[in-house]
């Protein structure tokens, strides 16, 4: 399509037409004017795809809402809005400076404010699209430690998640000067630089690992087990707006992982205009593949494993699916695509095995979900990323032909080396940053609320009331936590 489009400009010169009244057979005009419709096309784009991923915040919203129980629903409901509020400020003043500006390999020191933006490089569209995936991460953090966290202890984490530590791990793997990116122009890590596409691992791992050491500093809810370490069910309140959510994030993930080709019309170097179309298509396919497999994984799976045919687990195990894929979702083909799928729901399913046998209580599975997936992810594309799909996705530099591709491809192993560091540096740098803090607060008494209120629920002893009326016909609701108390 992209060769059509430029010959009709062409032949539209050589005849002496005019363009819109004003290009009179002048070459270079007409080239100027290709140059604006592609860069046109590619902002409408990229503010589309933007648009999908915010989307998603709604999918987390209803997701969350349906997995707590009734008591929390207005708690959780208000963490996922603020997260969307925080991250458009913090991620303004410092996140965006910090991932994707000029640096010596480590953290950006220039755009803050979205000062010098925009220039040839990004515009506000682009900053639109990484604010989006920002607020997701404190989306996933917000899951692991719901219903029994202090809310001015989440605002202070939120802020520190979006603002400072996932630009930094973003910059490491997506900004031309991360240490990391397979984007630098020399020196590439194992020749190759990790391969995170749209981020199972700088988005999913960074927000996994943060819920886990927070899930883990607060320790369970109140009565998550009993005097004897058993478990005790606390199953979430509405199944409708878990499933309502689960499809909302569904729909959304085709911005998050098509939308990061960021261009849907390039210039080739013959100065033709070429369309991503192939790529797009298949990134589509791949993420489709992979969450579907994966949830008829766990149907079946959780369907021997307990005897039942489990709605919730099969929407937990269709996440699963996506949070893998999304690594490696350009550069594999479709049938690896379904092995990724396969896989991820085992590893959700023997991560959540795990975490009952270690009393550690997420009541989203966010940990486990974003975490583990997410971790298989990125090892998952060092295993089957293809060498013709790492060449058009990833053009080689500096003369090559090829890149370093899968190792179950032939690849041999340096892209799986590269992926590995990727693990291990994501997972040690959130380790150190957010530990300390949920740890921090933890001794301050400032993370997690009290026994009392938590039995209460936090929506009457923190935010005003219940989100449901659950007054009986003859008495009004009661707003505030010390009538509660009183009853």
């Amino acid at each position: 399509m992209g060769g059509t489009f430029e010959s009709l400009l062409m032949s539209t010169v050589s005849s002496g037409s005019s363009i819109n009244g004003t290009l009179q057979g002048d070459q270079a005009a007409v080239l100027d004017s290709m140059t604006a419709i592609k860069d046109a096309i590619n902002a409408v784009y990229l503010l589309f795809s933007a648009y999908l991923v915010f989307s998603m915040q709604l999918g987390f919203a209803m997701l969350c809402a349906g997995s707590v129980r009734a008591k929390n629903t207005m708690n959780i409901m208000l963490t996922n809005v603020i997260d969307a509020a925080i991250g458009g400020v913090f991620y303004y003043l410092f996140g965006f400076a910090f991932a994707f500006g000029t640096s010596s390999g480590f953290i950006g020191h220039s755009f803050f404010a979205l000062t010098g933006v925009p220039n040839d490089t990004y515009d506000y569209s682009y900053y639109l699209y990484q604010w989006a995936f920002a607020i997701a991460v404190a989306g996933i953090t917000s899951g692991s430690i719901a219903e029994r966290t202090q809310f001015g202890a989440y605002l202070t984490y939120s802020c520190v998640l979006t603002g400072f530590v996932y630009p930094i791990a973003s910059h490491w793997f997506w900004s031309s000067y991360g240490w990391a990116s397979p984007d630098r122009n020399k020196g590439l890590l194992f020749g190759s630089g990790a391969i995170d596409f749209a981020g199972s691992g700088v988005v999913h791992v960074v927000g996994g690992v943060a819920g886990l050491w927070g899930a883990l500093i607060e320790g369970p809810r109140v009565g998550r087990f009993d005097a004897f370490g058993k478990s005790v069910a606390m199953r979430g309140h509405n199944a409708t707006l878990v499933v309502l959510g689960t499809f909302l994030l569904w729909f959304g993930w085709y911005g998050f992982n098509a939308g990061s080709f960021i261009q849907i019309l390039t210039t080739s170097t013959s100065g033709l205009l070429e369309g991503n179309w192939s790529g797009v298509g298949r990134t589509a396919v791949t993420t489709t593949l992979a969450g579907s497999m994966a949830a008829l994984t766990t149907l079946f799976g959780k369907r021997l494993l307990s005897g039942h045919w489990n709605a919730l687990d099969v929407c937990n195990g269709l996440l699963g699916g996506f949070v893998a894929i999304t690594s490696g979702c350009s550069v594999v083909d479709p049938w690896a695509a379904i092995v990724c799928g396969f896989v991820a729901a085992w590893v959700l399913i023997g991560f959540n095995a795990l975490a009952l046998r270690l009393k550690f209580d997420d009541p989203l599975e966010a940990a486990q979900l974003h975490g583990g997936c997410g971790v298989w992810g990125v090892i998952f594309t060092g295993l089957f990323a293809a060498e013709n799909h790492m060449v058009e996705v990833y053009p080689p530099a500096n003369g090559d032909t090829t890149r370093p591709f899968g190792l179950l491809m032939g690849g041999g192993w340096r892209l799986l080396g590269a992926q590995v560091v990727e693990v291990l540096a994501i997972v040690g740098w959130v380790t150190v940053t957010m530990g300390p803090l949920f740890y921090a607060m933890q001794r301050m008494d400032l993370l997690r609320i009290g026994r009392e209120e938590e039995t209460a629920g936090m929506d009457i002893s923190s935010h005003g009331g219940f989100a449901y009326d659950h007054s009986l016909p003859d008495e009004g609701p009661s707003r505030r936590y010390i009538d509660y108390l009183q009853k």
